[in-house]
């Protein structure tokens, strides 16, 4: 697994934006709806497969992909949220897990 620096990627998409004046449009609001609709476009690729159908050794090379072009949107809008909103996903996601631990205990 490809890994990579979410403050380097953070910053990548905040100059991106900036570059062509598009923090204008990058409101909470906007961005969280620009992220479900990426959220649907994804789920749309799944709708009618069978579980089978829907495991990644069954994908063609063009499903795979249309996946992983998604997955990118729903990340890439995901971190431009944060960003606008001032919230540090690592902060937020290690503070998430320590609640689903205490939640959700192993063996349990």
């Amino acid at each position: 697994m490809n890994t990579f620096d979410l403050d380097a990627v953070t910053a990548r998409l905040r100059a991106f934006a900036q570059a062509r004046d598009w923090e204008q449009y990058h409101s909470p609001k906007n961005l969280a709806m620009a992220l479900a609709a990426e959220a649907g476009e994804l789920l749309e690729i799944f709708q009618w497969l069978t579980a089978e159908q829907s495991d990644p050794g069954a994908w063609s090379a063009e499903t795979r992909a249309h996946v992983e072009e998604e997955i990118a949107d729903v990340l890439i809008y995901l971190l431009r949220l944060a960003d606008v909103s001032g919230i540090d996903v690592g902060t937020a996601v290690d503070a998430k897990i320590t609640r689903n631990e205490g939640r959700f205990p192993a063996g349990g």
